[in-house]
């Protein structure tokens, strides 16, 4: 199976997250639009720009650079002090978020993250999830992330580092001659400064001569080192998105439809769908839910959303659709075009240390056994073979239009 990946980097983050703390705070001045950066302690002059505002770079000022360089260049910019605890926070918040996605999440390091999607696309696209994800951030999270869209993590990062900032990029195989290639070879991920003038002397200057030069003569070259090169500017990469296993706190699913829906029948087979797909991750996690909310976008871009808390807490999809539906009847204004449907599930909590409630009865296990036996299906034979018939009309309209890509 083609691998699914995803590589999620913040925007400036030290500074975006200072920025977002500030405000919280009270502060009337985004530091993201004036002159400003992170840096160590000003009293010394070893002290060092850690990260910088766009009015701060247009001024020349340098990450890595001393304090001291940047007043000489930027006099009147503002200088504010690091605050880990402050970043681990909002890296973790990011973590959250993307855990709605996937569980297979490597954090690569406190402002990065590598997505394994492979599994859990469902009826969905790589790429609009990639889009889904950097819109979300934005509006949920208040800052912004480029997100690369790939068949490998190679690949996925090279394509975060395109256009910054708040894109999403593809770097597919087909696309690698002409986004990567005509890259200058110092751009390569994983390429030692120290190595690229040894390259220009070899009259490599591009990642594309870098792909075209013979392996052997980089073997030989660079030892191991040279060969690894060379599959990094063809693209190839097998290495695996290392994951440490974290319960989620959510777990959302969301289409955006490629034409517009104003019948309420179609839409509730939507639900159903986006439903089984949320309940499905919900037991994967042996988790159970006490919230569920459901999500609508209409034509103008207008969002709503209805959230009710159960009576217990449950990963049955026949009682969490039931109340998804009476959430949308709730909501719904007859004759409102639709462009994007959304249900969740929060307040979760792990089904070992989940009471059985009093009120349970056989319907609700019998009910618990047909998901059981529906989720084994779908995993051995392929997650679309196996659907119920209130969605069997509802596959050929979940598909996406490919928008160009930024």
């Amino acid at each position: 199976m083609e691998r699914q990946i995803l590589h999620v980097d913040v925007n400036n983050a030290f500074l975006s997250w200072t920025a977002i703390d500030m405000l919280k705070k009270g502060s009337k001045i985004d530091i993201r639009e004036i002159p400003a950066v992170i840096g160590g302690d000003e009293s010394k002059r070893s002290g060092i720009v850690l990260a910088k505002s766009m009015k701060a770079k247009e001024c020349g000022v340098k990450t890595a650079e001393t304090i001291y360089q940047a007043r000489i260049k930027c006099p009147g910019i503002k200088i504010f002090p690091s605050n880990f605890k402050v970043y681990r926070e909002y890296s973790n918040k990011l973590y959250q978020l993307l855990s709605e996605y996937t569980d297979k999440i490597e954090r690569f390091s406190i402002d990065e993250c590598f997505l394994d999607m492979t599994q859990y696309l469902m009826n969905d696209t790589l790429l609009n999830k990639g889009k889904e994800i950097n819109k979300r951030v934005k509006k949920e999270l208040g800052f912004t992330v480029n997100v690369g869209v790939a068949h490998n993590k190679l690949l996925a990062k090279m394509a975060s580092d395109f256009t910054k900032p708040d894109r999403v990029h593809t770097l597919f195989e087909n696309e690698i001659p002409n986004k990567m290639w005509t890259l200058p070879v110092s751009e390569l991920f994983m390429l030692g400064k120290r190595t690229v003038p040894k390259l220009y002397n070899m009259q490599i200057r591009t990642i594309g001569d870098l792909a075209k030069t013979d392996k052997k003569l980089l073997q030989n070259k660079f030892g191991k080192h040279g060969i690894m090169m060379w599959e990094y500017a063809n693209g190839i990469d097998n290495s695996e998105v290392k994951y440490l296993k974290e319960k989620p706190k959510g777990i959302g699913n969301s289409v955006t439809l490629p034409e517009d829906v104003s019948n309420i029948e179609k839409l509730e087979e939507i639900l159903l769908a986006l439903t089984e797909q949320v309940t499905y991750r919900l037991r994967k996690e042996k988790m159970m839910a006490k919230v569920v909310n459901v999500q609508l976008r209409n034509k103008d871009f207008v969002d709503t959303s209805h959230q009710r808390k159960m009576l217990n807490a449950t990963a049955n999809t026949k009682e969490i659709y039931h109340h998804a539906k009476e959430l949308l009847e709730q909501m719904y204004i007859k004759g409102t075009p639709i462009r994007l449907i959304g249900v969740r599930v929060d307040d979760l909590t792990d089904k070992e240390e989940m009471q059985i409630s009093l009120f349970n009865d056989d319907k609700n296990e019998k009910q618990e056994k047909l998901d059981k036996t529906i989720d084994k299906l779908k995993e051995k034979y392929g997650y679309n073979l196996i659907t119920r018939a209130g969605k069997m009309d509802v596959e050929n309209l979940i598909k996406f239009r490919k928008d160009d890509v930024k």
